[in-house]
This record gives C-alpha cells, sequence and structure tokens, in this order.
C-alpha cells in the first residue's frame, strides 16, 4: 500500500465545522479537543449553531446549517451514524463532504475512533483521503391525491405499524405495475447505506455502497413467499396503505408522519446525495466485519 504522502492529492480543506451530538457525556471536552486541532493545522473554525447553543460554547464561529453550502468546506461529525443521518438529510446537495468521527462505538458511517483524530484529521485536511457518495431516497406522501408531506432519507423510509396495534395492509407498485398486497408489520425501503441497518435486522440483504440499487424488506410479513427484492435505483415504489389501524411512515426513524387508510407513499432516488470522507485504506468490510462479528481466520495466501 502506497504512503499517504505518495497518494495523489484530493481538495484541501480549510474552512471546517464542528458538529456535536451535544446529549452525549464529555462531548462539550471532545470538541474542544478537536477545534485545538483543526486550529492547530491553519484551520478557519466555526461551530455548528444548535451544537454551540446547547454545549454553551463561547467565543467561536457560529454557522447554521441552511449556511453550510456557502460557508464551510467540510463538516467534522462528532457522535453515531444517527447524529451523522440527521445532518446528511439536512446539508444533502450542499457539496459539502462530511467526516465522521466515533466516541467510542465504531459506525458504519463514524468510522474514525476519536483517539485517531490527532493522526487522521491533519492527512485528511492535506488531501490524503477517500470520498465516498451516498444516495438517498425521497418520499411524498399524499391523501386525497393531495401531497401532505415529502422527506428525505439517507437510510430508510418505513412504513409501518405502531407497537400498539395489528398488522398492516398495503398495496405495493413499482414503476406502476402492481407488485403484490402485503400482510405484515410494515414495508421497508431502504438506501445502499441502509441496507446494514433497519433493514439488515428484518432479514434483508447487504449492499455495498457503490451498488445502485434500492431494497424492499417486508417486516414480518404474514406470508413467508414475501422475500426481500433489490430494485434498479431508478424505480418508483408506490405503497398505499389498505389496511391497519395507526400505521406511521418513519424517515430514517428520526421524523414520521401518521398515515390513514388510503394514503399512499412515493418513494423514489433523490437527486441530493452526500459524500462521506474515509482515511485512506479505509475498507468496508473491516468495518462489517468488526460491527457483524463476522469470523477472522488468517490468510493462507
Amino acid at each position: 500500500m502506497l504512503s499517504p504522502s505518495s497518494q495523489p492529492l484530493q481538495k484541501k480543506f480549510r474552512r471546517v465545522t464542528l458538529v456535536g451530538k451535544h446529549q452525549a457525556d464529555g462531548i462539550g471536552q471532545h470538541l474542544q479537543e478537536l477545534a485545538n486541532i483543526l486550529i492547530q493545522q491553519g484551520c478557519e473554525l466555526s461551530i455548528e449553531s444548535e451544537t454551540a447553543a446547547h454545549l454553551q460554547l463561547k467565543g467561536s464561529k457560529t454557522l447554521r446549517l441552511s449556511d453550510f453550502r456557502d460557508s464551510t468546506d467540510l463538516a467534522v461529525i462528532l457522535g453515531g451514524d444517527g447524529t451523522m443521518l440527521g445532518i446528511g438529510r439536512q446539508i444533502a446537495g450542499s457539496d459539502v463532504p462530511l467526516l465522521g468521527i466515533n466516541m467510542g462505538r465504531l459506525g458504519y458511517m463514524t468510522d474514525i475512533p476519536f483517539e485517531d483524530a490527532k493522526t487522521v484529521l491533519p492527512e485528511i485536511l492535506q488531501g490524503h483521503y477517500e470520498i465516498d457518495s451516498r444516495s438517498l431516497l425521497e418520499a411524498a406522501v399524499s391523501r386525497n391525491g393531495k401531497e401532505i408531506h415529502r422527506g428525505l432519507a439517507l437510510n430508510d423510509v418505513v412504513v409501518n405499524r405502531s407497537g400498539l396495534s395489528g398488522m398492516v395492509e398495503l398495496k405495493v407498485h413499482v414503476n406502476q405495475s402492481f407488485m403484490y398486497n402485503q400482510r405484515s408489520d410494515g414495508l421497508i425501503v431502504s438506501t445502499p447505506t441502509g441496507s446494514t441497518a433497519y433493514a439488515l435486522s428484518a432479514g434483508g440483504p447487504i449492499l455495498h455502497p457503490r451498488v445502485p440499487g434500492i431494497v424492499l424488506v417486508p417486516i414480518a410479513p404474514h406470508a413467508l413467499s414475501n422475500r426481500p427484492i433489490v430494485l434498479a435505483q431508478e424505480s418508483i415504489i408506490a405503497i398505499e396503505v389498505v389496511g391497519g389501524r395507526e400505521v406511521i411512515v418513519n424517515f430514517d426513524m428520526q421524523s414520521l408522519t401518521k398515515l390513514q387508510i388510503g394514503d399512499r407513499v412515493e418513494v423514489r432516488l433523490s437527486e441530493k446525495s452526500i459524500s462521506l470522507l474515509h482515511p485512506l485504506g479505509h475498507s468496508d468490510y473491516q468495518t462489517l466485519r468488526e460491527k457483524l462479528h463476522w469470523n477472522e481466520y488468517p490468510s493462507t495466501f
């Protein structure tokens, strides 16, 4: 493997914004340590405004998420994958890449341990990194022919029942072609990024992030013949609520809308995407091994 100094350089970063999961213990101290590293590297530093407000950070330049496009070159996210999902949806399409640093638990997207930040951050700032583009889904919810909600999802759009109600019945069309009526606890529409999240726990396949597909995964289907299926990424999936009580649609499990019988959720690939940065030599398979506890055997080659 080539050393970082011998790798071709990517874009360097000067204006950097820190974003933190402000509910996490010790986040203020960790952010300060990251800030010191960035300042030592000559960066023009800012703190995302809500992060600064919750942690009562004073004396630092603050920046709203809505202003990222024109005012920062890189967003450094301190937290877990949930924090990355929320920020990713809000700045999708801004052309501002995200770098995820975790605070003790490896994430699929926040894959840099905090203790490695002192050595990894300077290399990335100088252009030594790998860039990874991730697609999002866009879903429109309509009632009586009128749109009532629209949202983005980096992981998945999920139509499902509440915890206290019975099964739901959903009618599913793909590209205006009838697929099936399904009785189940719900249906997951997932990106490749989301294939290692809720979709995986419901029995869906793992898609490599560069596979251009959309996954449909039934949640506890009444008929065992209802299996997960991978669709082309240009597919348009329409899900109509035919039966059931207390049905909801979730976007990355972070926002939701309540549905009624006859409501329709249309999901398609969004025109917006996000870019994740990784250190040189990053391996998706290593992350999967560590997260899913796959067995490792010494190489015989």
